[in-house]
């Protein structure tokens, strides 16, 4: 065995110094306690030249006094060591942090030979001056911590913040981080040249710097330092480039280099590069993602400062290399954010459509920012007749998988929506859609058609939540609706029901989220849901509903601080209805002399509202589209005329072909009505029935 080799010590830099916040990423360079009595001597101060040893029984600066009573045994101390354990005098007497104290007079570490000779050991230490043992533990300390520090970020900012605060000032004075401008996503190729952008600067000030920072206490410099001048917005890298090939090289370099301070004009503008400090108090570091060169760190010390070292190029390399890969994952996450986002947006109605005889308002809110997707989803589906059909739906999970099976039901309930079919026949047909997607498709919806002109809606559940309706006067009730089996079951038949909804009241729409939580039960949700809208009524008092828009806002009160446990849709409806004396209903037979006595009755009915302003173009509209339905129909057509805020005329019949506005050519003796049509109304459409279709026009009126 070779006696010179120096026997060392294990030492721990990821458990915790008495003292000392685990989570301050200075915790490696902060003083340690001294030791407890009676257990040597501490190292001298870190940079002080040619200090002594605390003589024997002194109190180590900063610690306790020598008659203070002895602490805690150090967590680093050997097996054995106690109040009741022999001393040892040939084993080393470890330092608070665990490192072996060496001895400071010059002379090699004694050890016992077999048969007691001593023999002395090890290599020869300097008094004053850090055991290079110490120095490597307090890199790896600070490493452990300031890598922890940056991991911890999320988002881009929150990764080069973590970066800056780690190291500034323990391992440097200042720092800039340049990123490139745009920054490449994955496997993203960039285009252009590459220009990085100064993302984020800290810098020291005098003040703060009274611990010392570094592996060498420093005393604060008397006037600002020229580091606070250091730095230049935006900088083009041109291939070729001293400053291209520094980044190339991915390592990080002392400034010193030739290369690299060939380099630092081009970053940091001539000025900026004229107040870097000379010597090695200055570390240029590549930040390198998976794929390429996507930034650069410049760690910076103040001349009166000691210089880096040739291990910081190690530590640089380290901070570089996680803030690098850690940015690189934010970005990553930044996409995924963004078409969460986009995807969510696409899939709820961006506006609620406006609707005679009702008033609608919603609101949607996500689980949580970092799950913005959900299975959540509302609409509001225009029918004929001045119909709506009001759906609200949650398909379960939190995915994307989710939002997109949401996406494919809520498309497939807008189509069945557009072909008029009883709200129990469109849970059906969306039971089997669920079915074809795959296994455990599952997923809630309510369907309820409102029809303004008999002020009933029509209701069919599928396992949701009842709906809640607010009447005029105040009272809230919870509607009896069949609950059902949820959507994907398969086998299961649906009931609709048939209520009144009078002119004045409120049907609130919800998804589980509202009134479901970890703290309570879903019956005790809507019951405290009933409570809230009842409470809010009476504000208002018992001639007036509540403003939608603010009821929504109160309803969401109702959750309280804290996060969700579920996204949350919502869907407010405010039935005004249209009064009997507004609508005008007829059936003519489909002959020759039906679109004459069409004409006729509109004239009547506009003269009897006052409206005589509008008969010329309501009689030529209304002959047109009535001339085209009594020419293919075989049952009687329908002409219904609405006057609300506009006025609606409606023709059906039962030819289910949807007519198409085309342009006649001059030897044509038809084929203009709906180019009439086109040309005078208002809004015009035509939307087939389960029995045929209706053509529809409307006109503004004073």
């Amino acid at each position: 065995m070779d006696s010179t080799r120096v026997t060392e010590q294990p030492t721990s830099f990821e458990r915790p110094q008495p003292g000392v916040d685990p989570a301050d990423p200075r915790g490696a360079f902060l003083r340690s306690p001294a030791p407890a009595a009676g257990t040597g001597a501490a190292l001298p101060a870190q940079g002080r030249s040619g200090g002594e040893p605390p003589a024997p029984g002194a109190a180590a600066p900063g610690g306790p006094a020598p008659d203070a009573a002895d602490g805690p045994a150090s967590e680093h101390s050997q097996p054995g060591a106690g109040p009741d354990a022999e001393p040892d005098a040939h084993r080393p007497r470890p330092a608070p942090d665990g490192i072996p104290v060496q001895p400071a007079d010059g002379q090699g570490r004694v050890d016992r030979a077999p048969g007691g000779a001593e023999r002395r050991t090890g290599q020869v230490t300097r008094p004053g001056r850090p055991t290079p043992m110490r120095r490597d533990g307090d890199r790896l300390r600070f490493v452990g911590a300031a890598t922890r520090r940056i991991a911890r970020g999320i988002d881009l900012d929150e990764i080069v913040m973590g970066l800056c605060r780690a190291t500034v000032p323990t391992f440097s004075d200042a720092i800039l981080v340049y990123l490139r401008d745009p920054l490449p996503v994955g496997d993203e190729r960039p285009t252009g040249p590459l220009v990085l952008r100064l993302r984020r600067t800290d810098r020291i000030p005098p003040e703060r710097d009274t611990e010392g920072g570094g592996f060498t206490p420093i005393a604060p410099p008397e006037q600002p330092s020229e580091l606070d001048s250091v730095g230049e917005e935006l900088c083009t890298v041109r291939p070729g480039s001293a400053l291209a090939e520094v980044l190339r090289g991915v390592r990080p370099v002392f400034t010193d280099a030739p290369a690299a301070r060939a380099a630092l004009p081009e970053l940091l503008g001539e000025e900026g590069a004229a107040a870097v400090p000379d010597g090695q108090r200055a570390v240029l570091a590549p930040l390198r993602g998976r794929r390429r060169v996507i930034g650069a760190a410049l760690f910076l010390r103040r001349p009166e400062r000691i210089p880096f070292e040739a291990d910081d190029l190690l530590v640089a390399a380290q901070l570089a290399t996680h803030s690098a890969l850690g940015i690189d994952k934010a970005v990553l996450y930044g996409r995924e954010a963004y078409i969460a986002d986009e995807l969510q947006r696409t899939m709820l109605p961006e506006t609620l459509p406006r609707c005679t005889g009702v008033r609608l308002a919603s609101r949607y809110l996500p689980a949580a920012e970092t799950a913005r997707v959900g299975g959540d989803w509302y609409d509001a589906i225009p029918l004929p007749g001045s119909r709506v059909a009001l759906v609200v739906g949650d398909v379960m999970g939190h995915s994307m998988t989710s939002a997109a099976i949401m996406g494919q039901l809520r498309t497939t309930a807008q189509t069945l929506a557009g072909l008029d079919l009883p709200p129990q026949e469109v849970l059906h047909h969306l039971d089997e859609q669920a079915q074809r997607l795959g296994v455990d498709r599952m997923a809630t919806c309510l369907y309820a058609v409102y029809d303004p002109v008999a002020h009933r809606i029509t209701v069919a559940n599928a396992g949701h939540p009842p709906p809640v309706l607010l009447h005029l006067g105040g009272r809230a009730e919870v509607l009896r609706v069949p609950a059902g089996a949820p959507i994907g079951v398969g086998g299961v038949d649906f009931e609709a029901v048939e209520l009144e909804a009078p002119a004045g009241a409120t049907l609130l729409l919800y998804t589980d989220g509202l009134v479901e939580s970890r703290l309570r039960d879903v019956w005790t949700g809507i019951e405290q849901l009933r409570e809230k809208l009842a409470a809010t009524a009476q504000l208002t008092g018992a001639d007036h509903p509540p403003p939608l828009e603010a009821l929504c806002d109160e309803v969401l009160d109702m959750l309280g601080p804290g996060d969700r446990d579920d996204d949350i849709a919502l869907l407010a409806a405010r039935f005004d209805g249209i009064a009997p004396s507004d609508v005008a209903y007829w059936f003519l037979e489909p002959e020759d002399a039906a679109p004459g006595r069409a004409r006729r009755l509109a004239r009547r009915q506009l003269s009897r509202w006052g409206m005589d302003e509008l008969s010329d173009s309501v009689e030529l509209l209304v002959s047109e589209v009535v001339t085209n339905a009594v020419r293919y129909a075989s049952r009687p057509v329908t002409l219904r005329l609405l006057r609300t805020d506009v006025l609606r005329c409606e023709v059906g019949d039962d030819v289910p072909q949807l007519p198409r506005l085309r342009q006649a050519r001059a030897t044509d003796e038809g084929g203009r009505g709906l180019y009439l049509v086109n040309r005078l109304a208002r809004r015009w459409g035509a939307t087939r029935l389960s029995t045929g279709k209706v053509v529809w026009f409307e006109l503004n009126h004073g």
